[in-house]
């Protein structure tokens, strides 16, 4: 018993930690805000995510590579929300550290940091849900970890519509950084459903592979 208490709380260190290196990114986002009500209320999301992460982590453990990956995909999302969604300065950063812009480089005619930060949600979500219902559910966890994804990117959106005609025409474009696209929401769902195939996809066969190595069997742990 004492010999798993060790490593029980190394473990609970370091989600702590990594927790604080959350909070910080999250408290420099606000620095200064330049849309406060709109970051404020994209936010509401945020620290319901967070506290939904600690009561599930408390009521069973997540393996660490699950906690940050969903800590990773809020971080993204404080960022974004910052400028809320529709005005990250992407284009900015890479001209001043790379001498290019994303958006000539591609040919863009809007920003596109939504699109990653719906595409991070799958990467980020699919492999954990996978991962938790992978002993459960064996070979259909992978359709069910998409599956997931894609039902939650649809409530999501559908959220987000209400939450949009709840508001004025200009505060509602200024919350859901439609940025005039009629198809914003299908790409948004479609994003996530893609980055939640190749998560669970790199998972699933990242463990085939260490267990064909070692000679276990894969649990989804």
């Amino acid at each position: 018993m004492h010999g798993d208490s060790a490593p029980s709380k190394k473990k609970s260190k370091t989600k702590l930690w990594t927790v604080g290196v959350f909070v910080v990114i999250v408290a420099v986002t606000w620095w200064r805000p330049i849309y406060p009500a709109e970051q404020a209320l994209h936010h509401s999301l945020t620290v319901l995510g967070v506290v939904a992460l600690i009561l599930v982590n408390r009521a069973r453990p997540l393996p660490y590579a699950s906690f940050l990956a969903i800590l990773i995909f809020l971080a993204i999302h404080s960022v974004a929300a910052r400028w809320i969604y529709s005005f990250v300065p992407y284009d900015d950063w890479t001209d001043g550290l790379f001498g290019f812009r994303v958006n000539d480089l591609f040919g863009w005619q809007r920003n596109n940091f939504d699109r990653l930060v719906h595409l991070s949600y799958g990467l980020c979500f699919g492999p954990v849900l996978y991962r938790a219902l992978k002993p459960r559910l064996g070979k259909w966890a992978a359709f069910a970890a998409v599956d997931i994804v894609l039902s939650t990117s649809a409530l999501y959106e559908l959220f987000e519509w209400a939450i949009a005609m709840s508001l004025a025409p200009g505060d509602a474009e200024a919350y859901n950084g439609q940025q005039g696209d009629m198809w914003d929401a299908h790409k948004d769902m479609a994003l996530a459903t893609l980055g939640a195939i190749v998560g669970v996809a790199v998972l699933s066969r990242g463990s085939r592979a260490l267990n064909r190595t070692t000679g276990t069997t894969d649990s989804g742990g």
